[in-house]
């Protein structure tokens, strides 16, 4: 059957015409001075050039009084100040920072008792292990992955599995247990000095371990023992929402965790006000070189809506921790 041909009368007919626009009129534009206007960025606040041979402490003071800097000013205060007040300063830590030569810059913060706890996924107590043991970490994934060799160090799994086992049957958390283990061997640890878990060990800082089970290499060792991992990882959550429970006026500082801690974190911020503890004056900080979504959610916003402050610095770890550490040491001295 033919198809009928569309009359030409109804085919769509155009719009007409419109009017042309004319330019607004802007001959009564209201105006004011601008010596009465409120502006945010202020010759005072600039940066000063620098000049050779001056002291660290003058360096922070040429930086400008903008942005970020005043973020990094406010985490500097919020910290001496806990430390002051006796008020905890709890590190949260993913592997990176780490993995890029930052280990000795915490060790200083703990012994200066500037640190008072520390929390850490799975993969940091691998490198603090490698570090302490080696004086070198962190493998090449991409070379490793193809022939099946990627985290199969013979001591890393026998040794931290041991540790953890041991551990385990003596009651104490992951942190303790690995850090215990390494202050025994001395011999073996010639770079114990390096190591977190080492030194929150001999200065009883509280080392806490937060593991998902089958995300570390260890994990694929037989001997791997998932109750003990389980159990150490348990009583380290627990150790650590005490430690969080009585943070009121300290503060809790996020460095390259993008998921494990920030979610730990979070958890232990709502069993603490369970328990009665109001937490209603904490400052949150991460510190990351990109922002995402569970930092700055679970760590900067959630926790210190109810009271607080949360900030978020975002730079290169090798850089900035460095630069945070040495500003509080300097602020310390005020």
């Amino acid at each position: 059957m033919r198809r009928s041909r569309r009359s030409f009368d109804q085919l769509p007919r155009s719009a007409p015409p419109r009017a042309p626009i004319s330019p607004i009129d802007v001959s009564r534009l209201k105006t004011y001075s601008l010596s009465r206007r409120h502006s945010k960025v202020r010759v005072a606040d600039f940066s000063v050039p620098w000049r050779r041979g001056r002291s660290f402490s003058r360096f922070l003071q040429t930086l400008p009084d903008i942005l970020a800097v005043k973020t990094l000013r406010a985490v500097v205060q919020a910290i001496v100040r806990a430390h002051r007040r006796g008020r905890p300063v709890i590190v949260g830590l993913g592997a990176h920072p780490t993995k890029v030569g930052l280990n000795p810059v915490l060790v200083d913060l703990m012994e200066r008792g500037i640190v008072t706890a520390m929390a850490m996924n799975g993969a940091v107590i691998i490198h603090d292990f490698e570090l302490a043991l080696m004086g070198h970490t962190s493998e090449e994934v991409e070379a490793e992955i193809d022939s099946g060799r990627f985290g199969m160090a013979e001591e890393t799994g026998r040794m931290l599995n041991e540790a953890v086992v041991r551990g385990s049957k003596e009651g104490l958390g992951l942190g303790e247990a690995v850090g215990t283990y390494i202050n025994l061997h001395k011999r073996q640890f010639p770079h114990r000095q390096t190591s977190l878990l080492a030194t929150g060990a001999r200065l009883g800082i509280p080392m806490t371990v937060h593991v998902a089970l089958g995300t570390d290499i260890i994990h694929m060792h037989p001997s791997a023992d998932g109750a003990a991992i389980g159990a150490g990882s348990l009583l380290d959550f627990r150790k650590l929402a005490a430690v969080v429970a009585g943070m009121e006026g300290g503060v809790y500082l996020n460095l390259g965790s993008a998921v494990i801690l920030p979610e730990v974190f979070l958890k232990t911020v709502a069993l603490g006000r369970n328990l009665g503890h109001a937490l209603t004056d904490i400052t949150t900080v991460n510190m990351d070189f990109l922002p995402q979504y569970r930092p700055l959610t679970n760590v900067v916003k959630r926790p210190t809506q109810k009271g607080g402050r949360g900030y978020s610095l975002i730079g290169h770890h090798e850089i900035m921790v460095p630069l945070l550490a040495a500003a509080i040491v300097e602020e310390m001295r005020h």
